[in-house]
C-alpha cells in the first residue's frame, strides 16, 4: 500500500474519496433516510460510532484474527457496535429510531464499513485507523446531510423542522420518496462533476497562459 501521512488518511474520505458521491458506497442509508436532516444526522452518527469503533478494535487485535475467519470476525465486531448504536438511538432519539428502523440493523452490512476493516484497519497502526475512519465518517455525514437538506428544503418545506416558506408553498412530494433519492445524489453528482471540469479548464488556462508568458 502507498505511504500517506496523517493529514491524507484523515482528509481524502472526506472529499477525494468521499464514501457516497465518489466511492457510490453506503448508497441504501443514503438514499433511504435521507428525507429529513434529522434523520441524515442520526444515521450519520451510528454509522460513525459503528465505524470509528469497529476500526479501532480490529486494528488493535489483528495480529490475533486468523486470516480464514478475519471477514465473519470484521462483521461480529460490527455487528456488536450495530447493536449498541441501535440501543443508544433508541434511549436518547425515540423519534429517529423509529424512523429510521430496520435500516440501523443493516449498518452491519454496510459495504464502506467493512470494506474499511479489510482494506485499511487490519493493515494499519490504530492512530492511522483511526483517522481514516474519522475521514470516512466525516464524508458520509457531509454527504447525507446534503441529501437530507436539499430533499426536506424542497419536499417538506422547512429546515431541520424550521419552516422556510409562506403557507402557499407546495411542497415536492416526489423528493421525500425513494425516487427523490435517486433525483438528489444525481444533482449533486452532476454539480460535482461541473465544478471539476471548471476547475480543470481553469487550470490549463493558467497553465497555457503561463507556459506563453
Amino acid at each position: 500500500m502507498r505511504a500517506t501521512t496523517p493529514s491524507q488518511d484523515l482528509l481524502r474520505g472526506i472529499w477525494k474519496e468521499n464514501p457516497v458521491l465518489i466511492q457510490m458506497l453506503g448508497l441504501c442509508p443514503a438514499l433511504a433516510v435521507t428525507n429529513t436532516v434529522k434523520n441524515a444526522l442520526a444515521m450519520s452518527a451510528a454509522t460513525f460510532f459503528v465505524l470509528t469503533c469497529s476500526s479501532v478494535l480490529i486494528s488493535s487485535v489483528k495480529s490475533l484474527i486468523p486470516k480464514e475467519v478475519r471477514i465473519s470476525s470484521y462483521i461480529l465486531v460490527i455487528a456488536t457496535f450495530v447493536t449498541l448504536a441501535d440501543m443508544m438511538l433508541q434511549a436518547y432519539a425515540p423519534v429517529q429510531h423509529k424512523e429510521l428502523g430496520a435500516f440501523i440493523a443493516l449498518i452491519v452490512v454496510n459495504c464502506m464499513i467493512l470494506g474499511r476493516q479489510e482494506a485499511f484497519s487490519s493493515r494499519n497502526t490504530v492512530y492511522r485507523s483511526l483517522l481514516d475512519a474519522v475521514g470516512v465518517g466525516i464524508g458520509f455525514t457531509i454527504a447525507l446531510v446534503m441529501m437530507g437538506g436539499f430533499r426536506e428544503v424542497l419536499g417538506i418545506g422547512t429546515f431541520f423542522d424550521i419552516p422556510l416558506f409562506g403557507p402557499n408553498f407546495e411542497p415536492w412530494v416526489v423528493m421525500v420518496l425513494p425516487a427523490g433519492g435517486f433525483l438528489t445524489l444525481g444533482f449533486i453528482i452532476l454539480a460535482m462533476g461541473v465544478f471539476e471540469e471548471r476547475k480543470k479548464a481553469r487550470q490549463a488556462q493558467a497553465q497555457t497562459q503561463g507556459d506563453a508568458a
